[in-house]
């Protein structure tokens, strides 16, 4: 797999949220219609503009994205076309080699995202009741 890894920038973002959201729908059904539309316009405007996000390219074409804020993987994202092609694996660990990332924190019903961070050498130290936005979307707090 010839890829790329780079920092993304404005002109990215609606790539970036393509990938989002075909990712999200693929892995969070859970997620009512009106948190996602909140999320869909929140991270462009909220969270993008003040993270460093990296994306992994192939053939000209951004498969995925990740960031990494004070040691936790806040986001991890790969286009649910190239899903269990090592996409994931490969940003995961490029991230972890730039950043030295040793936490993050796992929707408790999107249970393949806990199965490949467990598969990633993550161990499950805590639950919150509410995600980071306190939405009632329970999280497992998991840690290397």
């Amino acid at each position: 797999m010839s890829h790329s890894i780079r920092l993304a920038n404005a002109e990215d973002y609606p790539r970036i949220m393509e990938i989002w959201e075909s990712a999200v729908k693929a892995t969070h059904d859970f997620l009512s219609e009106e948190d996602f539309n909140y999320f869909k316009e929140a991270i462009p405007r909220d969270y993008l503009p003040n993270l460093e996000v990296y994306l992994i390219i192939e053939n000209n074409d951004t498969e995925g994205f990740a960031s990494v804020a004070d040691g936790n993987l806040e986001m991890l994202f790969i286009h649910n076309a190239k899903r269990g092609k090592g996409y994931g694996k490969t940003l995961y660990q490029f991230m972890k080699e730039k950043t030295g990332l040793t936490k993050v924190d796992v929707n408790e019903q999107n249970p393949q995202a806990i199965g490949f961070y467990e598969k990633m050498g993550f161990k499950t130290v805590g639950r919150s009741e509410k995600d980071g936005s306190g939405k009632e979307y329970p999280l497992i707090h998991m840690s290397l």
